[in-house]
């Protein structure tokens, strides 16, 4: 299929609040390079949202195609796409982005890249068969506090790398918005060892320059869910919070209609889908987990300890890595506390520490030399979301050098503009950062040791 490689003609799948992030980007800052031509989802009334929201900012413009998901392949045909964005319910995007290769397109989809080991083999397969592109949007890759870890490791600072310790903690503001969405349905979402620990296994994939070769795990619902809730004496008697007398003063609901954003997108929408956005945390149905701990080991030796919790009093994480001549340390704190009456008119139901005043912290990346008194190095203050990974990873993938700069195949940092940390992720990154959280999957389940490659060889 011929491509338009003077400005490249881009659709969107799957119009949930995380494509405002990239529509907006390619009707603003990239829409020089890059032509948002087509929206395709399950709800048109979502499109036309966005279509609105386009039409508000840039007025005159004419409203983008949209297309229902049914006519995918005529939506890209039609419109002559050329690049493919995938937002849509991570279950769905192997779909898609094998579809997308099929057709001649190159493909940006949403972290995690899918949701299994048989869909990942599926879309590695087809990116080898088309020989086209898929970029994975890991946007924690770029925040720069990340870069520099990065940096520090790979100048040798602390030496060989023996063991790396992690502690991601969800507030209760944040965590619980998993268990009100799609998200609370393995099925969907692969749980949060794949959908939320993708990005973290990535990123020590990524610094330690290594891959996984065996998982042990042990997690379950601990929290929320209606066994849990009734045992805390936390559950409430409804089924999803809008209309519900019973949800008024539960700190753990999400109120649609308080937000024009969510609102539109979701409260509006339900008559076609019948997707509820705000449902119980502590309802049934729940089939993911809620607090989990991860032991692997990796191709260089060295070892990781990780801990995932969903209902934390504050957001944040904390990293260390243990060395031969050293040990590094990162502390990010995104919120120190919650509020429990915070409310927000942005497209997601989440506010971060930053947005809300008085919660925001601190970050700090520490180098403890051996012998040596502890140095604090300096990362550039992220703007932006995630720390400012999403602003420098929209210019990675729409800017000059970026899949969207030219045709088929072509991306990443480009001739002429090297990127020395390696951070745009492919398909075979998107897989590496899936095994660990599949691995740990069935670990749940066997209560055994997994190695990697008899799930994904890669």
């Amino acid at each position: 299929m011929p491509l338009d490689t003077a400005r490249r003609r881009c659709a969107v799948v799957g119009l949930g609040a995380r494509a405002r992030f990239f529509t907006e980007a390619l009707t603003g800052p990239y829409a020089d390079r890059i032509e948002l031509a087509a929206l395709c989802d399950v709800n048109a009334h979502r499109m036309a949202v966005h279509n609105g929201w386009i039409a508000a900012d840039h007025p005159g413009r004419p409203p983008v195609p949209a297309y229902d998901a049914a006519g995918f392949e005529e939506m890209l045909r039609r419109e002559r796409i050329g690049l493919v964005v995938v937002c849509g319910v991570d279950r769905t995007h192997d779909d898609y982005i094998v579809r997308a290769l099929e057709a001649g397109c190159d493909v940006v989809t949403e972290k995690p890249m899918t949701t299994d080991a048989p869909r990942a083999r599926r879309i590695l397969d087809a990116q080898r068969r088309t020989g086209g592109q898929v970029r994975v949007a890991f946007n924690y890759r770029y925040n720069p506090v990340h870069a520099a870890v990065r940096e520090t490791l790979a100048a040798g600072s602390i030496g060989e790398i023996g063991s790396v310790h992690f502690e991601w903690l969800l507030d209760l503001r944040h965590g619980a918005d998993y268990f009100r969405r799609w998200h609370r349905d393995k099925a969907n979402s692969g749980g949060l060892m794949v959908h939320k620990a993708t990005h973290h296994f990535d990123l020590v994939n990524w610094w330690l320059g290594t891959t996984p070769e065996t998982v042990f795990a042990q997690g379950g619902l601990f929290f929320y869910g209606d066994e849990a809730g009734r045992r805390r004496g936390l559950a409430r008697d409804y089924t999803r919070a809008h209309g519900s007398p019973a949800a008024d003063g539960d700190p753990f609901a999400v109120r649609l209609a308080d937000s024009a954003v969510l609102k539109a997108l979701y409260l509006d929408a339900e008559a076609e889908d019948g997707y509820h956005r705000d449902q119980n945390v502590f309802g049934p149905g729940v089939s993911i987990e809620d607090d989990m701990a991860v032991l692997v080991r990796y191709a260089s030796g060295a070892t990781l300890t990780y801990h995932l919790t969903a209902y934390a009093p504050w957001e944040g994480y904390r990293i260390a890595f243990n060395g031969s001549e050293g040990r590094l340390e990162l502390l990010v704190e995104e919120s120190t506390w919650t509020r429990p009456d915070a409310r927000t008119d942005r497209a997601s139901a989440v506010m971060h520490g930053a947005a809300v005043g008085d919660e925001a912290g601190r970050t700090e990346l520490t180098l403890r030399r051996f012998w040596e008194r502890p140095r604090e190095i300096k990362a550039a203050s992220g703007e932006g979301g995630h720390g400012g990974g999403d602003i420098r990873m929209l210019a990675d993938l729409f800017g000059e050098h970026g899949p969207g700069a030219g045709g088929h195949g072509t991306g990443g940092p480009g001739p002429g503009a090297p990127d020395a940390l390696g951070r745009a992720a492919d398909a075979t990154d998107g897989a590496r950062s899936l095994v660990t959280g599949l691995a740990a999957n069935r670990s749940f389940e066997t209560g055994l040791p997994v190695r990697a490659r008899d799930l994904l060889d890669i």
